[in-house]
């Protein structure tokens, strides 16, 4: 099924700092977030998926997490842990506040199946 869009409310979240806010925005990752045509992206993309059954990650998660693994030559299992680590990584997957969570993302959703 088509992934589902993240929609984080700030408001729920009065208490915790956003990422933008604790990170460096001349970073390498920052920059190249800005200016990628995300929305154009899931566009293209959103073509390749099914219209029934559970609903897929975002796709700019799944990219960002793709572009990552093959930038930093990273395994499956290392790019996750990576990306729990780093709030560069989560901010170019278009998480707004730090998540310590891998939430459903499992190592097994980056080699195609779920793409």
């Amino acid at each position: 099924m088509k992934p589902r869009q993240t929609k984080q409310d700030p408001q729920k979240d009065l208490f915790r700092p956003q990422l933008i806010d604790i990170i460096n925005p001349n970073h390498a990752l920052v920059r190249l977030a800005k200016v990628l045509d995300w929305d154009r992206l899931d566009t293209e993309l959103g073509t390749h998926f099914a219209t029934v059954g559970a609903a897929a990650l975002p796709t700019r998660l799944m990219v960002g997490l793709l572009y990552l693994q093959h930038l930093y030559n990273l395994s499956d299992e290392m790019v996750l842990e990576q990306w729990l680590e780093s709030p560069y990584y989560q901010y170019f997957c278009g998480e707004t506040f730090f998540n310590m969570t891998s939430r459903a993302i499992q190592p097994v959703l980056l080699n195609g199946a779920n793409v």
